[in-house]
């Protein structure tokens, strides 16, 4: 009797640890989010950039590209600002923003400065610049829908991140009639953006370069690298026994290219369900870095989500791949999640920077540059008229007021360097130039 009741709790423990292994070497649906502090480091400067940004389209659709502040107080409701913050915000960024007294009517107004003015110049040539890219990053979001078409309102929502100008609907599609064409949907009455004609040189996905980079530069197994993606999970991320396993299964799992026609294959069996799981990993993977900065918010993502199948729960599917991907919470209180490709950075820049997106963050650089720079460069200017000094008669001024104006001239020219040959632009940034001053 006793044999039997060992033999009968044997049997019953390797069944129950048989069971537990195969259900632990599966990647678990539900994971909490680890959070990596420097993409969120990166999502706070962005949160002011866009903030910047705002005000900047405020000030350039008034008269003369600029504004009383009084007005601007009252513009500035629009933008979920409440009285009198408007001015209390314009003042943090001098370097940036402008306020000036108006020479007739004498009271405040405000503009941007000379170095806003530029950026947004040097962007704008950029952006002018890059447009056949800007074309190709189309086709190829066109050839990821299973239908070949795409709303246009969700890719005019999104042109910023693709790297389309405001009028990409003349300048992109109408000028390109050989690509796209444009149709009203009788069913939804919505105008949608169709691809002509599939090209199948463009059916090579970024993963798919990475890797054939990866096996010529490190030599790995072709067998190990077939179907793998990059994976670099976030500081402090547990990873047990049998998550490796479950990884190196994964890794090794055959799906169809984003860019593969799947309407002829048969998609009921479970092994059919997870090619197809894994192939919207490299679905979203593809979305992003077809972007400018490689990253997106889950919102315009999801706007997607029809035409390229990708899951219903986007943020409890790319939580299970947090080794991929990255979702930060930062920028609006938390109501807004950014997805970011996590091998396209390294040190809160991009790896492959491009000229749209480092024209773009000079402008951050202006957001982090300390505002005592430029209430020293003033009160220089102001002490020098007030006494009508010439460059000869210098000598007047205090010894450490002339230090103070060359070390700030100096590192301003350093910045304009820096920025030139590609800083990076995280919060790290910003707070060596305040400790410098």
């Amino acid at each position: 009797m006793r044999s039997f009741i060992v033999h009968t709790s044997k049997v019953l423990a390797s069944r129950f640890w048989s069971r537990s292994m195969s259900q632990s070497t599966s990647i678990p649906k539900k994971q909490e989010r680890v959070r990596d502090h420097g993409y969120d480091d990166y999502m706070e400067i962005e949160k002011k950039v866009r903030k910047v940004l705002k005000f900047r389209e405020l000030i350039l659709s008034q008269p003369n590209n600029m504004v009383s502040i009084s007005r601007l107080d009252i513009l500035s409701r629009r933008l979920g600002f409440r009285q009198f913050e408007a001015g209390r915000f314009i003042l943090k960024f001098p370097h940036v923003f402008e306020v000036f007294d108006h020479p007739v009517q004498r009271i405040l107004y405000c503009r941007l400065s000379r170095r806003a003015v530029s950026q947004m110049e040097q962007e704008n040539e950029a952006l002018l610049r890059q447009i056949p890219d800007a074309v190709t990053r189309l086709r190829k979001l066109m050839m990821l829908s299973n239908t070949g078409r795409i709303r246009l309102e969700h890719v005019r929502i999104a042109r910023r991140e693709f790297g389309l100008p405001d009028d990409f609907e003349y300048s992109v599609i109408l000028k390109n009639p050989q690509y796209f064409r444009l149709f009203d949907a009788d069913e939804t009455r919505n105008k949608y953006i169709e691809m002509v004609e599939k090209d199948c040189s463009l059916g090579v996905s970024e993963i798919e370069k990475v890797r054939e980079r990866e096996y010529r530069e490190k030599g790995i197994d072709a067998e190990d690298i077939r179907f793998s993606f990059i994976v670099n999970f976030p500081p402090g991320f547990k990873i047990g026994k049998y998550y490796k396993i479950a990884m190196w299964k994964w890794q090794r799992l055959p799906y169809w290219s984003p860019y593969e026609d799947i309407s002829g294959y048969d998609l009921r069996s479970l092994e059919a369900q997870k090619r197809m799981e894994k192939r919207a990993v490299a679905m979203i993977h593809e979305l992003l870095a077809l972007t400018v900065e490689r990253k997106m918010t889950l919102e315009r993502i999801a706007h997607f989500r029809m035409a390229m199948d990708l899951p219903k729960k986007l943020k409890e599917f790319l939580l299970q791949h947090q080794g991929i991907f990255y979702i930060s919470t930062r920028g609006n209180f938390g109501k807004m999640h950014t997805v970011f490709l996590k091998e396209a950075y390294k040190k809160g820049e991009l790896v492959e920077p491009n000229e749209l997106y480092l024209a773009r963050r000079k402008l951050g650089q202006l957001v982090l540059v300390s505002p005592r720079k430029a209430r020293m460069n003033q009160e220089l200017v102001s002490y020098h008229q007030r006494n009508g000094l010439e460059d000869d008669n210098m000598n007047h001024i205090p010894r450490d007021w002339i230090e103070a104006k060359n070390n700030i001239d100096t590192e301003l020219d350093n910045e304009d360097d820096d920025s030139d040959k590609g800083d990076s632009y995280n919060e790290s940034s910003g707070e060596k130039s305040c400790t410098t001053q």
